[in-house]
C-alpha cells in the first residue's frame, strides 16, 4: 500500500456516503480503501428531532481506527435544522476514516459528498 500518486490518476468517482444514527456510538461514514484517496466536498448533518438540539462530533482517523481527530466536537444542531459541517474539502488517504457520534439516538442523519481517486 502506498500513498496514492494524484497526477496519475486512474479513475475519478464521484459518490455520496449517507445514512441514520440510530445510535450514540461513532459511526464510519467513509473508510477508504487501499491505493485510494478521498476528497470530502461536503457533509451535512440534519436533526430529525421535530423538538430537542443533538449534539455531533466528526472525528477523522489516519490510523485504520486506532487514533481519532476532532474536527466538530459536541456541535449542536438545532431541531429540524441541517449543520453543513465543512467550508473547504478535506483530502483523506488510504485506510483514513471519517467517522461521527449523535449526543443521542435516532435524531441525527448524515450526507458526505465525496470523490473517490484511485491510484
Amino acid at each position: 500500500m502506498a500513498t496514492p500518486n494524484l497526477v496519475n490518476i486512474a479513475t475519478i468517482t464521484p459518490k455520496n456516503a449517507m445514512g441514520n444514527l440510530s445510535d450514540t456510538n461513532r459511526t464510519t461514514m467513509i473508510d477508504v480503501p487501499a491505493e485510494t484517496a478521498v476528497r470530502i466536498d461536503s457533509i451535512l448533518l440534519a436533526n430529525i428531532d421535530g423538538t430537542n438540539a443533538v449534539d455531533a462530533t466528526v472525528e477523522i482517523s489516519n490510523d485504520n481506527g486506532s487514533t481519532y481527530f476532532k474536527i466538530a466536537s459536541t456541535i449542536s444542531v438545532p431541531a429540524d435544522s441541517t449543520l453543513d459541517l465543512i467550508a473547504r474539502p478535506i483530502y483523506l488517504d488510504e485506510t483514513d476514516l471519517i467517522a461521527v457520534t449523535a449526543g443521542a439516538a435516532n435524531d441525527l442523519s448524515f450526507h458526505v459528498s465525496y470523490v473517490e481517486m484511485v491510484d
